[in-house]
């Protein structure tokens, strides 16, 4: 099952990593650190080169995020807000989220685009408030880029000096493979069992 995956990385080259990162970013729950890290063991076995693969890749979830950007400064609470409502549980975020994170925004400022990038559960959902608040989009692109680039350097790394240090063990690697995805589908599922829709406000049908 490993090297399948392994495998179907390697096939689809830097535009597989490109989409993939995309989607990592837009449609959960493929884990980046299992795209990029997948990554660095190819980077270890001469199959990819670290630079293209930290760009490439680095492109790939700075679109991911810009959709997510674009969305807020684009349509606003007023057209967002139904949209979460109707598709948030599939998207794994409800509107008091939402609301939670854009008060974290306007309280900390831009800086924090930048600094949670490095945060596993945080470094997307950041982007729609900073959309909503208007965040000048050169800047959200330059924060964004900069700090998926230091995460997505670390993963490549990390998976470039697991694929030398197990290279003797890879069933260890196959298990951190399997088991990290599993973790993210376990997780994304039960945020869809779990997710609950608002009660209707005052005047709305029920």
């Amino acid at each position: 099952m490993d090297q399948l995956i392994i495998d179907a990385i390697s096939a689809g080259g830097y535009v597989g990593i490109f989409l993939l990162m995309v989607l990592e970013n837009v449609i959960p729950p493929v884990p980046s650190e299992v795209i990029m890290g997948i990554g660095g063991l190819l980077v270890e076995r001469g199959e990819m080169d670290f630079w293209p693969l930290l760009l490439i890749g680095t492109l790939g979830t700075t679109l991911g995020n810009y959709a997510w950007y674009w969305l807020g400064d684009t349509w606003g609470y007023e057209r967002l807000e139904p949209f979460i409502d109707k598709w948030g549980r599939w998207l794994t975020v409800d509107w008091e989220a939402i609301v939670k994170a854009q008060l974290f925004f306007v309280k900390h400022g831009h800086w924090v685009v930048f600094a949670l990038r490095f945060s596993p559960f945080l470094r997307t959902i950041i982007s729609l408030p900073a959309g909503l608040a208007h965040m000048p989009k050169g800047r959200f692109l330059a924060y964004t880029f900069a700090g998926s680039a230091i995460w997505n350097a670390a993963l490549i790394k990390g998976g470039e000096f697991l694929g030398g240090y197990l290279q003797e063990s890879q069933h260890v690697i196959a298990i951190g493979i399997i088991g990290m995805l599993a973790l993210g589908l376990a997780l994304y599922l039960w945020r869809v069992m779990t997710w609950s829709p608002r009660p209707p406000k005052d005047g709305e049908a029920d």
